[in-house]
């Protein structure tokens, strides 16, 4: 079955908005943490949270693909970011992604390899494989701020880059890695 023959209110189109929306308000929040990460000194965090927002802003353009594939037209409503300290924001963020990957992205993929729908099981597998790393990357570094109290600690006080595949958003502290 082609992605183009599902039905317009299908449960997979259900889910690809809701998965849009949600990928769009994750990008837009991340963006907020990253600021306040910087604020407070956290500067590596404020890099991992940058990174994993454009990863957030690669799948909702994939969700939002599909969703057009399908006849949708892809829509978010952005809700204000609820900004509190680093350590705070990444415990939002790591129960964000938990969320995901425990719960939404399997549904999801059960619904659309039901209905048959290769674009949107392709699009939902990317996102759901690069949430379980942003909640490894995430706790790895609420791990490091709970353990260097003193904010001129190595692994938080200066920039760290990261890599942002642009097909799947995969997000990695070292260039060689092979996701999509």
């Amino acid at each position: 079955m082609s992605t183009s023959a599902a039905p317009p209110h299908s449960q997979t189109l259900i889910n690809l908005l809701a998965a849009f929306n949600g990928e769009s308000n994750a990008a837009a929040r991340y963006a907020a943490f990253a600021v306040k990460a910087d604020q407070e000194g956290y500067l590596k965090v404020g890099s991992l949270f940058r990174a994993a927002s454009r990863a957030e802003q690669i799948h909702a353009a994939n969700h939002a693909a599909v969703i057009q594939k399908m006849g949708g037209t892809p829509q978010a409503t952005i809700a204000p970011a609820e900004v509190k300290t680093t350590a705070e924001n990444l415990q939002a963020a790591i129960a964000g992604e938990l969320y995901e990957v425990d719960i939404m992205y399997p549904d999801f993929l059960r619904e659309a390899e039901a209905q048959k729908n290769t674009a949107a099981r392709r699009t939902f597998k990317f996102a759901f494989e690069v949430e379980k790393e942003h909640a490894r990357l995430f706790t790895k570094a609420l791990e490091h701020i709970q353990h260097c109290v003193d904010k001129t600690c190595e692994k938080l006080s200066s920039k760290a880059t990261y890599y942002v595949c642009p097909e799947c958003g995969f997000t990695a502290d070292q260039a060689e890695f092979d996701r999509c």
